[in-house]
C-alpha cells in the first residue's frame, strides 16, 4: 500500500484529527492523494451531529469503494463511535472511534495482515485525552489546533457526549509547544477549537480558556481565532484578559440554537434569552465592530410559531454577521428524539428557509457597517489575479494584487452578498 486519501465529515475538531491521521501516514511512508483519485487506503472521518452527516458519511465510503473495489477503507470518527460493529457490514478494513487516532497506521496495517476486519471502538467514557500533534506543511495559512476534547453538558438533542465522551482539555504545557510549532511550520493564523472548547481546564482542576489563549499567543502567532463557544463564556473577567492579546481576532461564534426561553430549557441549554443578548452586547462593546455568529436549530420537538418567532427576532436583535441554521433532527438515544410534539420535516425545513432568510438580511445590514474600513486581509487563494483573503472578523475579500499567504491592509468598498470587494491600501 503506497497511496491514502481523506475526507473529513463536519467539525473543525475533526478537521485536525483528519491531519493528524495524515501525519501519521505520511510518517508511515503514504503518498497522500486527492480523495477524487485511485487510492490504496481511503479514510473517512465521519460526522453523525445529524441524519444528514451519517448519509454522507456513508456516501463517501461507498464512493470510495467504487472508485477502487480493492483498497482499503478506514472509518473513524463519530459514526464509527457510535455504530462500531454495525459498519462491519461495509466492508471496511478498520473501524476507528473517537479515540486511538494516533495508531491508525498500525492498526490498519496489523489487519490487513491479518486478513481481518477490526473495530477498534473504546469506551470513550474512560479515555483521557488524546496528545495528536501536527506539524503543518508549507503553503497553508490557517491552522487548526484541538486544546479540548468531549463534552458533560448531554443538551437533551444532542449525541456528541455519547461519542466523543466526557471533559477533556490539553495542558497548557502542550498548546504553547504545539501553538509554536505551527508559526514555525509557516501557520500565519491559529484556531482554537475543541467539542465544548468552554469548559477548558474543567477536568484539570486548574486553568480556563482564557489561560489556554493565552498559552497559544505566547507563541507570537500573527491571528489566534476562537471556535465555537457557550455565551456564559463572555464574563468580564474572559473578555478583559483576551482584550489584551493583540493576535486575538474579534470573531465569536456563540452558540445560541434557540431564542425561546422555553425551548432551550427543554433543549437543557444552561443559559437563557437575556444572557445571551447581554454576552452579545458585552462582546460589541468590547471589540467594536467583531463579527458575532451563531447556530441555530429549527423545528425542536413542541416549537410554536411562536417560539420560533422569537428566535427571528433575536437574529435581529443580535444582528449577527452570519448564522447557520439546522432543522432538527432526531437522534436515536438522545431524549428529545421521545418528546413529544415532533414536528413535521416539512415544518422544521420551512423554519429553516426562513431563518435563513432572517440571517442574509442580517449579514448584509452588519457588512454594510463594514465598508470603508480598512483591515488586514490574509490572502488564502487566488485565481486570475485576485486573492480570496478573510479579515480578523472572518469577513471573506476579494482583492487584487497580492499573493497567498500574505496579510495586506485592505479597504472594503462594497459588499456583492457573499464577499466584500477590496482595495490594498499602503500603510
Amino acid at each position: 500500500m503506497d497511496t491514502v486519501a481523506f475526507q473529513t465529515l463536519g467539525c473543525k475538531v475533526n478537521q485536525y484529527d483528519t491531519q493528524a491521521m495524515l501525519e501519521c501516514f505520511e510518517k508511515a511512508g503514504y503518498r497522500v492523494v486527492a480523495f477524487d483519485d485511485i487510492a490504496d487506503v481511503y479514510v473517512i472521518n465521519t460526522c453523525t451531529v445529524t441524519d444528514t452527516g451519517d448519509k454522507k458519511s456513508l456516501n463517501a465510503v461507498r464512493r470510495a469503494q467504487r472508485r477502487n473495489p480493492g483498497a482499503e477503507v478506514v472509518i473513524a470518527g463519530c459514526l464509527a463511535q457510535r455504530d462500531g460493529e454495525k459498519l462491519l457490514s461495509t466492508g471496511a478494513r478498520l473501524i476507528l472511534g473517537a479515540s486511538r487516532r494516533g495508531q491508525v497506521v498500525d492498526l490498519l496495517e496489523a489487519a490487513v495482515r491479518e486478513g481481518r476486519q477490526t473495530v477498534a471502538v473504546e469506551d470513550i467514557l474512560r479515555v483521557p485525552f488524546e496528545p495528536l500533534e501536527v506539524s503543518g506543511d508549507e503553503g497553508h495559512t490557517r491552522a487548526v489546533m484541538k486544546i479540548q476534547e468531549g463534552c458533560d453538558r448531554y443538551c437533551t438533542y444532542c449525541i456528541i457526549p455519547y461519542v466523543r465522551g466526557g471533559i477533556r482539555s490539553r495542558a497548557l504545557e502542550d498548546i504553547r509547544a504545539e501553538a509554536l510549532r505551527l508559526k514555525e511550520a509557516g501557520y500565519r493564523e491559529l484556531v482554537l477549537t475543541g467539542i465544548h472548547l468552554t469548559s477548558y481546564g474543567r477536568d484539570l482542576g486548574q486553568g480556563s480558556l482564557a489561560d489556554a489563549v493565552e498559552a497559544a499567543a505566547a507563541s507570537g502567532v500573527e491571528r489566534l481565532r476562537l471556535g465555537s463557544l457557550e455565551p456564559v463564556v463572555a464574563t468580564p473577567d474572559f473578555i478583559e484578559r483576551i482584550q489584551r492579546i493583540p493576535s486575538l481576532c474579534p470573531q465569536f461564534h456563540l452558540a445560541l440554537q434557540s431564542g425561546s426561553d422555553a425551548v432551550l430549557k427543554r433543549m437543557r441549554r444552561r443559559y437563557t434569552r437575556e444572557q445571551f443578548t447581554d454576552a452579545a452586547r458585552r462582546l460589541n462593546e468590547a471589540f467594536p465592530g467583531c463579527a458575532i455568529t451563531t447556530d441555530i436549530i429549527t423545528g425542536f420537538p413542541g416549537e410554536t410559531e411562536a417560539d420560533f418567532e422569537a428566535s427571528c427576532s433575536l437574529v435581529r436583535e443580535v444582528g449577527f454577521a452570519r448564522i447557520h441554521v439546522f432543522p432538527y433532527s432526531a437522534r436515536k438515544g438522545t431524549p428529545a428524539a421521545d418528546m413529544p410534539d415532533q414536528l413535521p420535516r416539512a415544518v422544521r425545513e420551512e423554519r429553516a428557509r426562513t431563518l435563513i432568510r432572517v440571517g442574509r438580511e442580517t449579514a448584509s445590514k452588519w457588512a454594510e457597517g463594514q465598508i470603508g474600513r480598512v483591515r488586514p486581509v490574509l490572502a488564502e487563494d487566488g485565481a486570475e489575479g485576485a486573492c480570496r483573503g478573510y479579515t480578523p472578523e472572518y469577513a471573506p475579500v476579494i482583492v487584487s494584487g497580492v499573493e497567498t499567504g500574505d496579510i495586506v491592509n485592505v479597504r472594503l468598498d462594497c459588499w456583492t452578498g457573499d464577499a466584500f470587494r477590496g482595495t490594498c491600501i499602503d500603510m
